[in-house]
């Protein structure tokens, strides 16, 4: 799946959990990206943090920070 794809999927969860407030919206987006993107999905989208993480809303992109080190569903 391409990194753009992915930004773009994870920026979608990013607005459904957005109205919550950072403090609640990053950690249940971090989550949503554990229980429901499989390895290589969450792997890639560590990869793109990277480079940049261009594109990552900044809630994403915080939630996305946290998976570091995340290697399998909780």
């Amino acid at each position: 799946m391409s990194p753009e794809k992915l930004v773009y999927m994870a920026n979608q969860i990013g607005r459904f959990f957005a109205n919550q407030g950072e403090d609640k919206a990053v950690p249940a987006i971090a989550d949503h990206l554990r229980k429901f993107w499989e390895p290589r999905m969450r792997s890639a989208i560590l990869v793109h943090l990277a480079a940049g993480g261009r594109g990552l809303d900044p809630f994403v992109k915080k939630a996305v920070e946290s998976l570091i080190g995340v290697t399998a569903p909780q």
